[in-house]
């Protein structure tokens, strides 16, 4: 990319949040809200640099993104393990498919007053939580894609003398792939939507129980402190989630174009 490009690109990537931040600073000047309710973004910014100065923020991230990462990866890799089992074993999925697409639409808060009766109050209930929140959408778009696989690349593989497990590693997954990335974004704002919620119902640490906690104390400026740092996080983890992408398609591209039926 040209320096150009890349400077106009920047400038079109900060231009949305800066007008919301101007947006946000008229309303919260001019507007018919007090400054209590609506605090300024110059208030949310003395705030986070307060949560900052104390140790709260950064104890808060750290809590909340080791629950996601329990919940969202143990979930992507059961989803993707299982679909491309059962995308190849047409009868099993025939039984595990009514049972996914049962639950697949119950809301994982739903499932929290039992998740509490199992495993009490604490990290456990938001990472079974995340890992509901994350699993169904890979699975689901794993097996699809495993069964859209190219029968002719199967036939291809296997006249080449590939079995499994390796026809697995070096074909159906590298083609499956594209449609697995889809779900690994899905499934990752889920998580994430989930986590806060999570947090706010059933735990004494973590963003959302931030939240929580300045709402009752009355301090709104620490309420849009906290969201404005699950924002944040939610877009940094959707990026990593891309570089993520981007690297596997690289690690395996040769094997989805074939170059691995000669190795």
């Amino acid at each position: 990319m040209t320096t150009p490009r890349l400077y106009r690109q920047v400038l079109l990537t900060a231009a949305g949040p800066l007008l919301l931040i101007l947006l946000w600073e008229a309303v919260a000047r001019f507007g018919a809200f007090e400054r209590s309710l609506l605090p300024s973004p110059g208030a949310v910014a003395a705030a986070l640099g307060e949560l900052w100065a104390d140790g709260s923020l950064l104890t808060s991230i750290a809590v909340s993104l080791l629950r996601f990462a329990a919940g969202y990866l143990s979930a992507a890799g059961a989803g993707i393990g299982l679909g491309l089992v059962l995308g190849r074993l047409p009868v099993a999925w025939g039984l595990v498919n009514p049972v996914a697409q049962l639950l697949r639409p119950v809301s994982p808060i739903a499932w929290f007053p039992l998740i509490v009766l199992f495993f009490g109050i604490g990290n456990l209930p938001a990472v079974v939580i995340i890992f509901i929140a994350s699993f169904f959408p890979v699975l689901l778009s794993t097996v699809a894609a495993v069964r859209a696989t190219d029968p002719l690349l199967l036939k291809v593989a296997r006249n080449f003398g590939i079995r499994q497990p390796r026809l697995t590693s070096a074909v159906i997954f590298p083609a499956a792939f594209p449609a697995i990335a889809v779900s690994l974004h899905i499934a990752l704002g889920s998580a994430w939507v989930f986590l806060v919620a999570g947090e706010m119902v059933g735990a004494q640490s973590g963003l959302g129980f931030l939240i929580i906690d300045g709402r009752n104390n009355l301090r709104t400026d620490v309420v849009l402190a906290g969201i404005a740092v699950i924002g944040v996080l939610g877009l940094l983890l959707d990026r990593l989630i891309t570089v993520f992408e981007r690297w596997v398609g690289r690690r395996w591209g040769d094997h989805a174009t074939g170059g691995g039926a000669h190795d």
